[in-house]
Formats: structure tokens, C-alpha cells, sequence
């Protein structure tokens, strides 16, 4: 019986000496070797190059101060003329014509504000101000406070961002050095396309305001203005566009023989306006050319200065430009302008308002024609020079002009046309 025991423990022992090395050796094979522990950490190392760096700087949701600032431009306009006319003995003029502050800003995800003040040598000038709602009903936008009005093409845009150096003379004539910028609404709608053309109109009403159109608005009579564009492309490099626009006012103040008359008459002005672009996809940094023309007609009823009674003013003008870019800084142009003024006896006695529509002389037609060249040394610094001959057809003499225009822009708008 001792013996069984002994024999038994023994067998134990055996056993789990036997349980121990075995254990041992699958835990010692299941080891990773060195080799294996540098792959792994090779392959570590490598996904933690690959991961994005982390931003540690902590930021909120909130809209920062600064985001809340308006966008701030600057424009210059400087001058250099030389006039040949027996009109004038001041030949040559050096004029600052305009330091303009540009001011843009998203007041919320609908509505945009833009303004522009104007300082020159005769002093400030506030040219626009006005909030622009987008969206307010499908494809159709709000505009109000004061802007230029959406009469043609060009009299939307500023000075400085002409192709020219001034605006077409019919435009200046029946509008005003300044063209026609009123305060009031806008409603800007894009219509559906019409046989593969896009369509828009425009509708502002406005305070009849302006000194050369209402000059005897006494009472402060809205005007309304209506544009109606069509456009589309032809071919990829060809752009083509055709509108017409309508403004109708009326006056009720007359200054006949020293005496103010009250009596309410109609003005209207009507315009029509082309536009072709040719600018080729793949050279459109270099070459182009474009082709504008504008008419205007004005139909405005007065009381005549001498007594004479009720009377109608009819004037129109028109003007043509063809400009194309020869390199990508190089551009040259040739614009012509005509403007048929109405003819009436009593030409001395009408108001200044009226003065540049009436002449005394039947057949005192304007013309001028206006070669120009445009070097854009830069998207902030432009150089034009250009030569204007002024031919009146009547008693007046020809007036020549050279003009040297260098046009700078600071900021983030550069050379915005409104």
C-alpha cells in the first residue's frame, strides 16, 4: 500500500512537470520576435505621419468682430486735358475728378448693402446708398435707397468704370453731367427663358428728383422706370444682348414771363440698347471685341418761357463704340456720338434745365467721334488716353479735346462698374 502511494505522488509530480514545460513552451512560442515588434512599430509610426495635424486652438460659433466690418474700397479718377476751341481761352486743366469710397456688406443671408460717397475739388457727393433683399419672391429681387437707374446699359455704371473717359454725350445731355440717380425701390425679376433666351425686368419707382428731367417737379411726383433685357449666348466665345427702357415723370411748376404757373404736364424719355461680345474661350485674357450702341429719345411737355403757351420738347441722341483688346493689358476703341437738340424761338428764355435739349437754330445737330487707347497696367491701375472732336453743325466752332485719364483702385472691389 506504501508502495501504490509513492508510486502515485510520483506520477503527480511527473505530470505536472510534464503540464508546466508544455504551457511554458506554447506561451514561449506564442511570443512575438523582435523582427515582428519592429514591423509593428514601424507601421504605427507611419499611420501616425499620415494623420492630419489637430487644431488645438478652441473656437466658438459666434461671428467674429471683425467678419461684421464692411468690405472698404478706394477709387481714383485724375485728369489731364487740352482743349483747341475758340470758346474757351483755358486750354489746359488738370482735375481730380473723384476719390471714391466703395463700402459692401452682407447684413444676413438675404440682404446685401453697397455705398458710394464721391470727393473732388468741388466737394462731397453721396452717390448711392441702398440695401438689396434677394429672393424676396421666386427670381425676384428688392433694391432700395438711392442708385443709378437701370436705364440702358452705361448710366448704371460709375465714372471710373467706363470705357470711356465720360458718358455718351445724348446720355449727358438728356440726363445731366451725372446721368439719372434717384431714390426710391427696384424690383429686379428674372424671367423665365423666352425660345432659349434669357429674360429680365426691371421696375423702379423713384422721386422725380432729377435737375435736368424734373426740374419743375415742385411736388415731388414719383417717376417710373421699366427695362426689359433679352439675352443669350450664340455661340461659346459669342454673347449678344437687346434692351429697352421707358421713364415717365411729370412736371407741374413753370416759370412763364417772371410769373410760376401751376399746371401738371407729361415727360418721357424712351432708350433702346444693343450689345455683342466676342471673346474666344481660349484666348479671352487677350483678344475680344465689343460692340455697344444706346438711343435716347426725350418727349417732354412744357409751358413755353415767352408766353406762347403749352408746348413739346422733343430731343434724341444715340451713340455707337467698337473696342477690342489687343493684348492682355492693351485695349483700343472709336466711339461715336450724335444728339439732335429741339429747336424753338424762345431757346434764350428757357430755364438751364432746359438749355441743353433747345437750341435757337434749326439743324444745330452734335456730333463727336472718340478714338481712345487703354493700358491696364495692372486689375488695380489703369491709363487711357484719349481724343474727342466736337462738331455742332451750327454757329458754334469745332471743339478738340486731348485727354490723359489714369483711373487706381485699393481694395477688394477693384474696378466695380456699380
Amino acid at each position: 500500500m506504501k508502495k501504490f502511494w509513492n508510486f502515485s505522488l510520483t506520477v503527480c509530480f511527473m505530470g505536472l512537470f510534464l503540464c508546466s514545460h508544455v504551457s511554458y513552451g506554447q506561451e514561449k512560442k506564442q511570443e512575438p520576435s523582435i523582427e515582428d515588434l519592429r514591423r509593428a512599430a514601424k507601421v504605427e509610426i507611419a499611420e501616425k505621419e499620415t494623420e492630419p495635424a489637430k487644431d488645438e486652438m478652441f473656437t466658438s460659433g459666434a461671428l467674429g468682430l471683425q467678419a461684421l466690418n464692411p468690405e472698404i474700397s478706394i477709387t481714383g479718377d485724375i485728369l489731364w486735358s487740352y482743349t483747341d476751341s475758340e470758346t474757351t481761352d483755358k486750354k489746359s486743366d488738370f482735375l481730380f475728378r473723384g476719390l471714391g469710397v466703395h463700402t459692401e456688406a452682407y447684413l444676413d443671408p438675404f440682404t446685401r448693402f453697397k455705398a458710394a460717397f464721391s470727393f473732388s475739388e468741388e466737394g462731397a457727393e453721396f452717390e448711392e446708398g441702398y440695401v438689396t433683399r434677394f429672393g424676396l419672391l421666386p427670381q425676384i429681387n428688392l433694391t432700395l435707397g438711392k442708385f443709378r437707374q437701370q436705364f440702358g446699359v452705361v448710366n448704371r455704371w460709375h465714372k471710373h468704370a467706363l470705357d470711356q473717359v465720360d458718358f455718351p454725350l445724348a446720355l449727358r445731355q438728356i440726363f445731366g453731367p451725372g446721368g439719372l440717380n434717384q431714390t426710391g425701390g427696384s424690383l429686379e425679376w428674372s424671367m423665365p427663358d423666352l425660345a432659349g433666351n434669357s429674360q429680365e425686368l426691371v421696375v423702379q419707382v423713384t422721386d422725380g428728383e432729377s435737375g435736368q428731367v424734373f426740374a419743375e417737379n415742385a411736388d415731388n411726383t414719383p417717376s417710373v422706370l421699366a427695362h426689359y433685357k433679352i439675352f443669350r449666348d450664340l455661340t461659346p466665345s459669342t454673347y449678344t444682348e437687346l434692351g429697352f427702357s421707358g421713364l415717365y415723370g411729370k412736371n407741374n411748376q413753370w416759370t412763364v414771363e417772371e410769373t410760376t404757373i401751376d399746371e401738371v404736364l407729361n415727360v418721357y424719355v424712351f432708350g433702346a440698347d444693343f450689345t455683342i461680345l466676342w471673346e474666344p474661350t481660349d484666348r479671352m485674357r487677350y483678344r475680344n471685341v465689343t460692340w455697344r450702341t444706346e438711343a435716347y429719345a426725350l418727349n417732354k411737355d412744357i409751358l413755353a418761357p415767352d408766353g406762347s403757351g403749352e408746348d413739346n420738347v422733343n430731343a434724341w441722341g444715340m451713340y455707337s463704340y467698337v473696342e477690342t483688346k489687343i493684348s492682355r493689358t492693351l485695349s483700343l476703341g472709336v466711339r461715336g456720338d450724335y444728339f439732335e437738340p429741339a429747336a424753338k424761338t424762345y431757346a434764350a428764355l428757357v430755364p438751364v434745365s432746359l438749355s441743353s435739349v433747345v437750341v435757337s437754330d434749326d439743324g444745330s445737330d452734335r456730333w463727336q467721334v472718340g478714338p481712345y487707347i487703354t493700358w491696364d497696367q495692372s486689375p488695380f491701375v489703369h491709363f487711357r488716353a484719349e481724343y474727342d472732336r466736337l462738331d455742332t453743325g451750327g454757329p458754334d466752332p469745332v471743339e478738340n479735346v486731348v485727354w490723359l485719364q489714369c483711373i487706381f483702385a485699393a481694395g477688394p472691389h477693384k474696378h466695380e462698374r456699380y
